[in-house]
């Protein structure tokens, strides 16, 4: 039906999907019914041109019934046998077909109108995503975690690769600086070699003493202040 009718937005267009589904609901309801093949083709034209007034001539509701009025007048049953074979339903036929109408296209005759008439902006539904790749060798990148990558394979492919000037600075680091047997000697020297316990234990006696004695002088001159602010008090007291 879509492919008859040719529709080919039908997974994207709203519009076309809500016609298709207009038609195919039609044509099933007609199979039910178990109409001639004269009799579909009336009642599809019929399916038509009540969407063909709508969306192109803008009749209203209550003109699109008194047009199926006059259209079922001359297709549907008549007491008058002229012209009998343009009258293909029978009174229950017509009767079925304009309660059909009434609850597909007449009960929802404002959302067609505003199908045809109303314009909707194209709205595009999309996920942005920001992949993160790595880096060349020769860029500095961040060692991955323990878990995230063997280590082996870090060094393989994402560690960078040293030049020949970091690889001697490498070499001069781990061999460090070349010393003469002399200088290490005298390098290894005790500093306190020449100086006996007893000396040790004077100078810390001695720093010790010097010290204590400004510790208790501080301690002194605040107790003296505080004195004589007591004494102070005590004369104001003894005033009368």
């Amino acid at each position: 039906m879509g492919a008859f009718l040719n529709f080919k937005d039908i997974q994207t267009c709203l519009r076309d999907a809500i016609l298709l589904d207009y038609y195919v609901s039609g044509f099933c309801w007609a199979k039910e019914m178990n109409f001639s093949i004269g009799q579909y083709s009336k009642f599809m034209t019929l399916l038509d041109m009540l969407l063909h007034n709508l969306q192109t001539l803008h009749m209203s509701l209550e003109d699109s019934i008194k047009w199926l009025g006059e259209v079922m007048a001359e297709i549907g049953p008549n007491h008058s046998r002229r012209n009998e074979k343009f009258h293909v339903f029978d009174v229950n036929e017509a009767n079925a077909i304009i309660d059909y109408l009434k609850i597909s296209l007449f009960q929802h005759y404002r959302l067609y109108e505003f199908l045809f008439y109303s314009t909707r902006e194209e709205i595009v539904i999309g996920t942005e995503q920001t992949i993160e790749v790595v880096k060349p060798a020769d860029y500095p990148f961040p060692a991955p975690l323990e878990e995230g990558m063997p280590l082996d394979m870090y060094s393989a492919f994402v560690e960078p690769l040293p030049t020949l000037d970091t690889e001697q600075k490498g070499l001069d680091q781990e061999q460090g600086p070349q010393e003469t047997p002399l200088e290490s000697e005298m390098g290894e020297e005790d500093p306190l070699g020449g100086f006996t316990i007893d000396d040790v234990k004077s100078a810390l006696a001695r720093v010790t003493d010097e010290v204590l004695m400004s510790i208790q002088k501080e301690i002194n001159e605040k107790l003296q202040i505080q004195e004589e602010a007591f004494n102070a008090r005590i004369e104001k007291l003894r005033k009368p």
